[in-house]
């Protein structure tokens, strides 16, 4: 049986679904106003590894991600960068879905944009209103008053009392409570970034969205509502007191969030300045092993960053591929129960255990070794082919093992390239061109260019 830890009820519990054999899961997605960071990279590993398992135990899964097209921040480097909304934000999904791929993450059933909800979320506004949940204020804003939801607070162990207000924003004196929050926010009439509503013209706040598209795919009642733990308050805490104000019957059943990145002992976010973009990342390692690495630590931990971390995992998954190679994929006999697949299983039905995962897929390469160095070769291909499959399971082994192991090999070290470098002086020196030549081409099919200088030659990746 899956157990999932719940953050509402703060217990692991036996996953039961709405409706039989089907899962509903709705994961809160980015905001586009830079470029994807690590922090992004690890929560939508860890959700795309869960929406993986759920369709390896057989249900028939619908995962929705949005994003958040229409924001404060986005307006603010539009304006800067003088150019249409559109355009830069449709340049930002574009990087976003570029880096997720290469991370091998399964683009979701669903990802509309905020700025395509809006009719939507108006008339969930509406609702809000006429179930007495919500006002408006003097200065034309919806706001939601947070004191009509008897269990504010609840979701992220808050209690209302102590929570102290004003610290890092001014209250606002209009507020019926001061924790209330914007759902409709009013601007200008001239203001280009707004639309028409029954209240003027304006645009939405930030936690009606991902409540009123979870509405719209899925009802009164969603199984499983996921995202990083920095968005459990205020962002979850309001979108669940919104979800549940909306019908008497609303609920969403489990709440799962992932561990921030560390850096430095400090969150890794774009709000802190502190923070290591997923291109540059994927510049340097390719996306299997960084995604091995975000998921070598259990998913609700925090994860620490550190590059050595990253070439450990990266060494790692190559040792996983290496036992594939010379190995064919056979459909007979391509998934069988035996120690390995019941220990990966309880592993993964114990939250998502992803560390323990791992290391079988570690036991069961060693197995296929051994198997190799006695030549028992049907029993290699058994045992490869399990592999093949549980590791697909986490999002592995999307490339061919030789192509995988060429691709990873290509780049020398550091040591091997000065080496070779002071081997073409030498050359140039005796005036041994060709030689020279040779060595210059060698370590530009290697991705290194040379940059000769008077004095001396520097190098850099291509």
């Amino acid at each position: 049986m899956l157990k999932i830890f719940n953050t509402i009820t703060r217990l692991k519990e036996t996953f039961i679904p709405i409706k039989k054999n089907i899962v509903n899961m709705y994961v809160c997605g980015v905001t586009v106003y830079n470029y994807c960071h690590i922090g992004h990279g690890r929560t939508f590993v860890i959700f795309d590894m869960i929406f993986r398992y759920f369709r390896h135990l057989g249900y028939k899964t619908k995962y929705v991600r949005n994003i958040t097209d229409i924001d404060d921040k986005i307006i603010n480097v539009v304006k800067k960068n003088n150019e249409t909304i559109e355009k830069f934000t449709n340049r930002m999904i574009k990087n976003m879905q570029n880096d997720f791929s290469l991370l091998n993450i399964l683009s979701p059933d669903f990802e509309p944009k905020v700025s395509e909800c809006i009719n939507e979320i108006i008339k969930i506004i509406n609702k809000l209103l006429k179930n007495n949940h919500a006002y408006i204020q003097n200065n034309g804003d919806v706001m939601f008053s947070v004191d009509s939801y008897k269990n504010y607070g609840k979701l992220s162990n808050q209690f209302l009392k102590k929570l102290k207000v004003g610290k890092r924003i001014k209250v606002n004196k209009e507020k019926k409570n001061p924790l209330d929050f914007v759902l409709w926010k009013k601007t200008l009439p001239s203001e280009k970034f707004s639309w028409k509503s029954p209240w003027g013209q304006g645009r939405p706040g930030w936690h009606i969205e991902c409540t009123t598209i979870s509405s719209i795919k899925f009802g009164n009642k969603l199984d499983i509502h996921g995202g990083g733990i920095d968005l459990l308050f205020p962002h979850h805490e309001n979108e669940n007191s919104q979800f549940n104000c909306l019908k008497k019957r609303s609920k969403i059943n489990y709440w799962i969030h992932s561990g921030m990145v560390i850096l430095n002992n400090k969150k890794m976010s774009k709000s802190l300045n502190n923070f290591i973009l997923l291109k540059d990342l994927l510049s340097t390692y390719d996306g299997e092993s960084l995604r091995y690495f975000l998921m070598s630590t259990h998913y609700r931990r925090p994860l620490s960053y550190c590059e050595n971390n990253i070439k450990k995992s990266a060494l790692s998954l190559k040792s996983l591929y290496n036992s594939l190679r010379n190995t064919k994929i056979e459909k007979k006999n391509y998934y069988f129960q035996n120690e390995y697949s019941i220990a990966f299983e309880e592993a993964m039905q114990d939250d998502f255990n992803t560390p323990k995962a791992l290391s079988v897929l570690h036991a069961i390469s060693k197995k296929i070794n051994m198997l190799k160095n006695q030549n028992k070769f049907k029993e290699v291909k058994k045992f490869s082919n399990l592999l093949r499959k549980l590791g697909k399971v986490l999002g592995f082994f999307s490339y061919d093992p030789e192509d995988f192991l060429r691709k990873k090999s290509k780049m020398k070290s550091k040591e091997e390239i000065n080496s070779l470098i002071k081997e073409r002086n030498i050359a140039r020196k005796l005036k041994m061109w060709k030689l020279s030549d040779n060595i210059r081409e060698k370590l530009f099919k290697f991705g290194i260019i040379l940059e000769d200088h008077k004095l001396f030659t520097t190098w850099r990746k291509k």
